[in-house]
């Protein structure tokens, strides 16, 4: 017996959901927002009337492409021969267009947005820019040149690493039980909560750790 253009799609719909490691349609449904109806819409091949930022949300949640979502799903009988998406007059080629202006769109502001960010942070380390090549030719005529001095040209980068929300794992010398999870052993043996000293911080970033603090255990 010929299998139904459901069970075609239903079936096609589960081997993407196990390669997007989602169980099944419900967790689908939540992840997209997107209701079971939509979703069975889609299984019985009738993606032509569903809305754009419908589609763009089941794609992205099953991380393939919407060209890719649309040749899956759409029966091939609607279509001419060799139909391709970006050429369609109908519906889906007026989607499919809306999808690459909106990829545009969110290029264009991408780019604004680090453009923002780039001046922000110049901003910031101004005074830096301007100064640290001065206080370099200082130090090589005067190798002298108290270090006082060199601190405090460093001060605008310490504002522009906590700009951007990155703040130290601890401060160098401290003695503080070994956590692996947060310190890099770079001296010695030690096991979880044997007294180490930290050499070089480490860094994070909200819960994230950029760097972990590379300590020395005191058994060397």
């Amino acid at each position: 017996m010929k299998e139904s253009v459901y069970e075609a799609n239903k079936n096609k719909l589960r081997v993407l959901l196990e390669k997007a490691g989602l169980k099944n349609c419900q967790e689908l449904s939540k992840t997209t927002g997107v209701s079971q109806w939509q979703l069975t819409r889609l299984q019985y091949g009738l993606m032509h009337r569903m809305a754009l930022e419908t589609i763009l949300n089941i794609a992205a949640a099953l991380n393939i492409s919407l060209e890719q979502l649309i040749t899956t799903f759409v029966p091939e009988s609607k279509y001419p021969e060799n139909w391709q998406p970006q050429e369609e007059t109908g519906d889906l080629g007026m989607e499919n267009q809306e999808y690459q202006r909106l990829q545009k769109t969110i290029e264009q502001q991408r780019e604004t947005l680090e453009l923002e960010f780039r001046n922000a942070s110049l901003q910031v380390i101004e005074s830096w820019l301007l100064q640290w090549p001065t206080a370099v030719a200082a130090i090589v005529k005067n190798p002298e040149l108290p270090a006082e001095r060199l601190l405090l040209l460093m001060k605008p980068i310490e504002e522009l690493v906590a700009y951007w929300g990155v703040e130290a794992i601890y401060s160098v010398g401290e003695e503080l039980p070994y956590d692996p999870q947060w310190h890099e052993l770079m001296k010695g043996d030690a096991d979880p909560g044997d007294m180490v000293q930290v050499r070089y911080v480490g860094y994070k970033q909200g819960d994230k750790i950029l760097y972990k603090a590379k300590v020395s255990a005191f058994n060397i």
